[in-house]
């Protein structure tokens, strides 16, 4: 029987790893041995690490969260608490976004998380609160048609179901 010879698919498949070991240090560009060895870590960190991001972040979120709360004397635990009780549904990227960003907004959702604790609120006053504060600092021209109509409905703007875009937007401010 004649000898197989690897040929092309034998040189691919070492290209290929060669790729991939592009930029690395020493002869970890250069011998195929020890890229591959390298190659293997590398991917295995990638693998490894694309889950480990999103622990890293929501760690972040949590302490820019507590930074803000403590500013406004309370503290994370029971600020998130009392969210929970009051029906808040707000995730803690957007909470960290708003400390932030805009450190009123998050001093009203301290006061309604703090009401909350002392079982002062209502889950529907919340919502109300929520969406006023939402049509406020969103900007009307980046919601859809139906998004206006329901905030129409909820100010009780008489004839909203016939009006247009533009129409509902001037109504709304």
């Amino acid at each position: 029987m004649a000898r197989v010879k690897g040929g092309n698919i034998h040189h691919n498949r070492r290209a290929k790893v060669m790729k991939l070991a592009k930029g690395y240090f020493g002869s970890k560009h250069r011998l195929y041995k020890t890229a591959k060895e390298q190659v293997m870590h590398s991917l295995k960190y990638a693998y490894r690490d694309r889950r480990q991001k999103k622990r890293d972040f929501r760690k972040l979120w949590i302490t820019r969260i507590n930074a803000a709360c403590r500013m406004n004397d309370i503290s994370y635990s029971k600020f998130i608490n009392g969210l929970n009780k009051a029906g808040v549904i707000i995730n803690r990227k957007m909470l960290s976004e708003l400390a932030i960003e805009n450190p009123k907004a998050f001093t009203e959702l301290v006061k309604v998380a703090q009401d909350a604790l002392n079982g002062k609120v209502k889950k529907a006053e919340v919502k109300e609160t929520v969406k006023e504060a939402k049509t406020e600092s969103t900007d009307l021209s980046k919601m859809t048609v139906a998004e206006l109509k329901e905030l129409a409905k909820s100010k009780k703007i008489e004839g909203y179901t016939s009006m247009k875009k533009a129409e509902l937007i001037d109504a709304l401010k």
